[in-house]
């Protein structure tokens, strides 16, 4: 059974997604079937996606809803828990860490208010040991959702920076590594999707195998060896 096929099939409390989602959801959290595995969702909707989650994911997810609609306490059941709270409220955030954290997985389909996707993911990146995603970025792009292209403050603004924040190591002191440079394996831009990949790192080098080394022409071993000495 896949994700795209969980989806079709559900049958219960309804749930909403971009088609596009699923193969990209698919293919970050594979991973994480039938693990024991945490899994943050902000935005409970109507409750199908919780659903959705704990059922691809299996028997040992713990799937955590947040939302700041009462009406969504109902949603809660056997491996799943709402809570009540703004996803801007840094104390609220603070108790979901301490009671939850830290999380496999943090999926941020909340308001998509510009000022509400910084501050969740500003207060919950640094407690996530997997995979962040932000959905429905198009909204950055509209200013009821304080956005707007090229405005600096939005979120799509921010993950370009990002970019330049990941690679820091390699700017020779023009930007300084931050624990965001240390913890970020990778990021992924889909239709109006973002996923962060968190790990830790080891030593970053670009090694020559002998074998091949003797095969290269010489302008292409002193490109490696130029390489190699600007990574340090």
């Amino acid at each position: 059974m896949s994700l795209w096929s969980d989806f079709l099939e559900h049958a219960d409390r309804p749930a909403w997604k971009w088609t596009h989602y699923m193969a990209a959801y698919e293919r970050h959290l594979a991973r994480y079937v039938n693990q024991s595995v945490t899994l943050l969702e902000i935005g409970c909707g109507q409750g199908g996606s919780l659903q959705l989650w704990k059922k691809y994911l299996g028997p040992f997810a713990q799937i955590v809803g947040v939302d700041i609609d009462p009406a969504c306490e109902k949603f809660a059941e056997s491996q799943i828990e709402v809570w009540i709270g703004d996803q801007s409220d840094s104390t609220f955030l603070d108790a979901l860490v301490e009671e939850f954290g830290p999380f496999d997985v943090v999926i941020d389909d909340g308001s998509h208010v510009t000022s509400d996707v910084v501050a969740s993911f500003e207060a919950l990146y640094p407690h996530t040991t997997g995979i962040y995603a932000v959905e429905d970025l198009h909204t950055a792009y509209w200013e009821p959702f304080e956005g707007g292209l090229g405005r600096d403050d939005t979120f799509i603004e921010r993950f370009k920076r990002l970019v330049d924040e990941l690679h820091a190591g390699y700017t020779h002191g023009a930007l300084a590594p931050t624990r965001f440079t240390e913890t970020t394996l990778s990021m992924h831009v889909y239709d109006s999707l973002v996923v962060f990949e968190k790990g830790k790192h080891v030593h970053k080098h670009a090694p020559t195998i002998p074998s091949v080394a003797k095969r290269r022409p010489a302008y292409l071993r002193a490109a490696h060896a130029l390489v190699t000495r600007l990574m340090g």
